[in-house]
């Protein structure tokens, strides 16, 4: 089985280590290739090619790049995909109910995770001008950063942006919103979060509260996320793997699907060296990690 994924980074290998969890408990017996992109989209179709002249069962492409990758060089061999935040926009299938081709899969955005988000900023930091920082050129981002704006409509936010073509552009981006921003927020964009340390240097030494996109942001020094779990969606991915392998079904037949859960995390010890004041109510109303 062929593996692809556009960059290492902790969410990325979840979904992967997620992924195999499911064939492994299917009692599947697989050998699998994991190739990285290394950040850069002009890997993903070698990488895809090599796959089809391996004449692999099935490939595994986690993130968006890697599955465009995928579905752009192979109609014959199945794909199964998560990390994508939108795979109707990115042309990966033709609906959500009815993939239509050789690709399904699982998205790794709730339908409210932005929204949900945006109101949170809105909320706890009024009148706040957000930091933006992203790869223009992953096409999942850019979806992302035009939902963000638009569920800012009607809010007191505004925002500033930055685009990075590479991670070692992203601590220098983060350091030129220094003093234009009073808050960071940080979407699953693959080049930033490979990157996340020089962010979150920045937003500790500077008392800049960072938002971000998914729990191990979270973990790696972002203060609140409304968070899915990038295993349990790599391990469902993986059911529709078994389905398929088994010959029970074909992508075209398994519906698209979307995270099942989703809910607002806290690292406190962040929220103390970013500066922010403590809310109690998130006591009640969010999982608090780090409170020590």
């Amino acid at each position: 089985m062929g593996a692809t994924q556009i960059v290492e980074h902790p969410s990325l290998d979840e979904a992967y280590q997620g992924f195999k969890d499911a064939l492994a408990d299917a009692d599947m017996n697989v050998t699998y290739d994991l190739q990285s992109a290394q950040g850069d989209k002009n890997n993903v179709t070698p990488i895809a090619e090599n796959f089809v002249a391996d004449q692999v069962d099935l490939i595994f492409a986690n993130s968006t790049p890697s599955a465009l990758g995928a579905v752009q060089t192979t109609e014959d061999i199945p794909i199964v995909f998560t990390s994508v935040t939108d795979a109707v926009d990115a042309g990966l299938v033709d609906s959500m109910e009815q993939p239509g081709g050789n690709a399904t899969g699982v998205v790794d955005l709730h339908p409210d995770a932005i929204k949900n988000t945006v109101t949170f900023i809105a909320d706890q930091f009024d009148d706040a001008k957000v930091g933006l920082i992203y790869n223009a050129g992953e096409q999942n981002s850019v979806r992302q950063i035009e939902s963000v704006k638009s569920a800012a409509e009607g809010t007191n936010l505004s925002f500033a942006e930055r685009t990075v073509a590479n991670s070692a552009e992203v601590q220098q981006a983060a350091q030129t919103l220094v003093g234009k921003v009073d808050v960071f927020y940080i979407i699953t964009d693959n080049t930033v979060v490979s990157a996340l340390d020089s962010v979150v240097g920045v937003a500790n030494e500077q008392d800049i509260p960072m938002i971000v996109g998914e729990p191990d942001s979270l973990k790696n020094g972002g203060f609140a996320t409304y968070g899915i779990d990038y295993e349990t969606i790599g391990y469902r991915t993986g059911e529709m793997a078994v389905e398929i392998l088994k010959g029970n079904k074909e992508p075209k037949d398994i519906s698209v699907e979307y995270p099942k859960e989703m809910q607002l995390m806290i690292n406190k010890k962040a929220a103390e060296k970013q500066g922010v004041e403590w809310n109690d109510d998130w006591d009640d109303n969010a999982k608090i990690i780090n409170d020590e």
